[in-house]
C-alpha cells in the first residue's frame, strides 16, 4: 500500500485509506507486522460517489479480510459498477473475484490466485503488470514500479477536472 499510494500523491492524488477499522490499520509484509496508519475514512461513512478510483492493496491478510466484509465488497462493487479504475496488486485481485469484474477481462495476480481469476472467467497472464481498463493489476512488490506507472496512467485518464 505504501509505495503506490506514495506515487498516487507524488502524482497530485488526494488518497484516502478506507477501512472497517475506525482509528487505524496494521500493514504487513508477508507474516511479519510493519507500520500501522491511521484510517482517514470507516466503511461505514464511506460514499463510493465522493472517490475517482480505488486502490485494493497487496498482501495476503488484509486482502483476504477485506474480500470477507460485505461492506467492503459493497464498496468495491459500487466502483465496478460506476466503471471507476481499480488498481490491485499481490493477493488484492481477491476483491476483483468477489466482485465478479474479472470475466472477460486479461489480469495477472500473485501466482496462487491464478486459478481463482482463471474460475472466475478471467484471462490470468504471467506479467509485471496487466491493463485491462478499468482495471490494472500486478503480480507482486518487485513488479511496484510498473504497477505504480500504469495505475498513475489510468487514474489520470478517468479524471474529469473542471476549471
Amino acid at each position: 500500500m505504501t509505495d503506490p499510494r506514495q506515487a498516487l500523491e507524488e502524482a497530485g492524488a488526494r488518497t484516502f485509506i478506507v477501512s472497517p477499522q475506525k482509528s487505524q490499520v496494521q500493514g504487513w509484509t508477508h507474516d511479519e507486522k510493519t507500520d500501522v496508519f491511521p484510517v482517514d475514512v470507516t466503511l461505514a461513512d464511506a460514499k463510493p460517489v465522493e472517490f475517482d478510483a480505488l486502490l485494493l492493496p497487496g498482501g495476503v491478510r488484509n486482502p483476504d479480510a477485506l474480500r470477507a466484509n460485505n461492506k467492503a465488497v459493497l464498496f468495491a462493487h459500487a466502483f465496478d459498477i460506476a466503471k471507476k479504475p481499480i488498481a490491485a496488486i499481490c493477493h488484492g485481485p481477491w476483491m476483483l473475484v468477489e466482485i465478479g469484474s474479472v470475466r472477460g477481462k486479461k489480469m495477472t495476480s500473485w501466482p496462487s490466485l491464478r486459478t481463482d481469476i482463471i474460475n472466475a472467467g478471467g484471462d490470468w497472464a504471467d506479467q509485471s503488470v496487466v491493463v485491462d481498463a478499468p482495471l490494472v493489476t500486478s503480480r507482486k512488490p518487485d513488479d511496484i514500479p510498473a504497477f505504480n506507472k500504469a495505475m498513475i496512467e489510468l487514474f489520470a485518464a478517468s479524471v474529469t477536472v473542471s476549471a
